[in-house]
């Protein structure tokens, strides 16, 4: 067999082994919804990092360093006793009324979800009000191939929807829905 055929063959054998192990691909959520409010009342509400009390999921909220870089905060969820979600503040913009968070440790059973990161943002809305926009990028929780139904790509991309949309919903709630 000469260098050519041989290169050929191996390449043939490896390639398609090479596909199939490649293993999880960053999975993406943007929700948007509109309020009656100004943006300057929404961000007073959402704009603290170290305050995500009005998150309908949150029961408390334990933060460090304010709006500055590398600040941090540590959900507590459900209950006084619930799971918690550390996360760290690495873009902050009052002006632009946006920020910008990564999960530092969080149990998948409580979010199936690794290596995530979050932006939310306030703008004004034509007409009055305020759009909205929380998006986040982040993986699987299981980061091998065949991961279990409760850790692959839906259930996190469920997961972390179901956490935007209840989170906005409840701003919808509290600031009126613009119509």
């Amino acid at each position: 067999m000469n260098r050519r055929t041989f290169l050929a063959t191996t390449a043939a054998i490896i390639a398609p082994a090479a596909a199939w192990a490649h293993g999880p691909t960053r999975q993406k959520v943007t929700l948007t919804t509109e309020v009656a409010a100004p943006p300057e009342e929404v961000w007073a509400v959402i704009g603290n990092f170290d305050d995500l009390s009005w998150h309908p999921a949150v029961f408390s909220t334990e933060g460090e360093g304010g709006n500055e870089i590398d600040a941090t905060r540590l959900l507590t969820l459900g209950q006084e006793s619930g799971p918690t979600i550390a996360e760290v503040l690495y873009k902050y913009s009052a002006e632009k009324m946006s920020y910008s968070y990564r999960i530092t440790a969080v149990e998948v059973e409580v979010l199936p979800v690794t290596n995530y990161s979050s932006h939310l943002t306030v703008k004004p809305r034509d007409g009055g009000g305020s759009i909205i926009v929380w998006r986040g990028a982040f993986y699987r929780g299981y980061p091998n191939n065949d991961p279990p139904a409760e850790l692959n790509d839906e259930a996190a991309v469920a997961a972390v929807a179901g956490v935007y949309q209840a989170g906005l919903d409840a701003l919808v709630e509290r600031f009126g829905a613009a119509s």
